[in-house]
């Protein structure tokens, strides 16, 4: 009876709410298969009767929606000066969070036990929800299978870590995922059940440092080594014909060089600007200052011409920033448009849009959230999860 539990349960997951006969119209199982499966996740608690559907004369057909709040996910989108914990509903949506500076250039067991402080911390005041599954996102290359880092740019001391290992004690599943690549996921979900799903798009997470998500078709592309999409670390397109610029990952000439956050520091420095940080760089450009303004719009021409041949050849139907340099709106997204509309395909950008995404901080935890609820409801794990549920004999 439970092959195809996690089947209906995705139903449920993307559409909020349905009757009995809407979940036999959309599976196509039959009504005693059905009766079947909304039992087993009745009793499990991850759906939940909320009155009656429509009627065509009979009875009227129940309608079951998802129960979100049942249990909870913890999550943290790691970078490379901060991060952002939160707990998450099994819809993803954060219901508590909190923040931490960090440097992730001191390693991974500096930087987890500040992560394990931040859990601790929402734990106790969201007064110790059920803990169903745990989301890590890292700033680099991740073998996803694994939960380990491989051969990242900038994390020193990471690679090949035992990430997920580190938060066994909590024994439930744990998701790592490289940061770029949650939020991409975040961005492709509809945030209610009436809202379009975007199968088809590039996410670029904009902070001290650089990086790049994919979803096409709806599923994420990691690549064979995680390494799919990295743009920051790709070699840049600029007129400069000055010496290539070094980069933090050792190589010289990375667009991450050109229009990251680490580096539009180092520039603002050069023409007596002081910024201390990304946010400090945000609000000179929302001051007017004008270096500041021309440097982010020249980042954003670097990064439009970075991901230009992207948009050429995958065709995605949107381009969303996130992170704190993201924040500079239209300077940023000016620079990228004028590069991308001049290098792509016109057939390729004649649907296209290119924008600023409006989950803000929330971006990398939510999208944790919804991979590591895709994993825990798998249909091929979600089988032990009723198996747990289940009441004692």
């Amino acid at each position: 009876m439970r092959t195809h539990v996690g089947e209906v349960l995705a139903l449920f997951r993307e559409h909020g709410e349905l009757s009995r006969t809407e979940v036999i119209d959309v599976s196509g199982l039959s009504r005693s298969t059905v009766n079947q499966r909304l039992a087993a996740l009745d009793t499990a608690g991850l759906i939940s009767e909320i009155g009656g559907g429509s009627s065509t004369g009979g009875r009227p057909s129940s309608r079951f929606a998802f129960n979100r709040s049942r249990a909870a996910f913890l999550t943290v989108d790691i970078g490379a000066t901060g991060l952002v914990a939160a707990l998450c509903d099994l819809g993803g949506q954060p219901f508590a969070h909190t923040q931490r500076s960090i440097d992730v250039w001191e390693g991974p067991r500096p930087v987890l036990a500040v992560v394990d402080a931040a859990f601790a911390e929402l734990l106790e005041e969201a007064g110790g929800p059920e803990v169903w599954g745990i989301g890590i996102g890292v700033p680099g290359p991740v073998e996803f299978a694994a939960g380990r880092v491989v051969n990242p740019p900038i994390m020193t001391g990471w690679d090949g870590f035992d990430i997920a290992g580190w938060f066994s004690g909590y024994a439930v599943p744990v998701v790592v995922e490289n940061d770029a690549n949650s939020r991409a996921v975040a961005e492709s979900r509809p945030r209610a059940a009436d809202a379009v799903r975007h199968d088809d798009l590039i996410s670029l997470k904009l902070g001290t440092g650089i990086g790049s998500g994919l979803v096409f078709n709806g599923q994420i592309i990691r690549g064979s080594d995680g390494a799919a999409g990295d743009i920051g670390h790709t070699r840049a397109a600029v007129s400069d014909s000055s010496a290539p610029l070094p980069c933090r990952c050792g190589n010289v000439g990375c667009v991450e060089a050109y229009a990251g956050g680490w580096a539009l520091i180092r520039d603002l420095a050069a023409v007596g600007v002081p910024a201390a940080d990304v946010a400090e760089v945000v609000s000179l450009v929302r001051q007017g200052n004008l270096e500041a303004v021309r440097l982010v719009r020249q980042a954003g021409r670097v990064l439009g011409d970075a991901v230009a041949d992207l948009v050429s050849i995958l065709n995605p139907e949107s381009i969303i920033l996130s992170g704190q340099l993201a924040e500079c709106g239209e300077v940023l997204l000016s620079g990228v448009r004028e590069r991308v509309y001049q290098r792509s395909l016109p057939l390729a950008t004649r649907n296209l849009s290119i924008l600023v995404s409006s989950l803000g901080e929330f971006a990398g935890v939510t999208g944790l959230a919804l991979i590591t609820a895709d994993q825990l409801f798998d249909t091929g794990n979600i089988d032990t999860l009723l198996e747990r549920l289940a009441p004692a004999a």
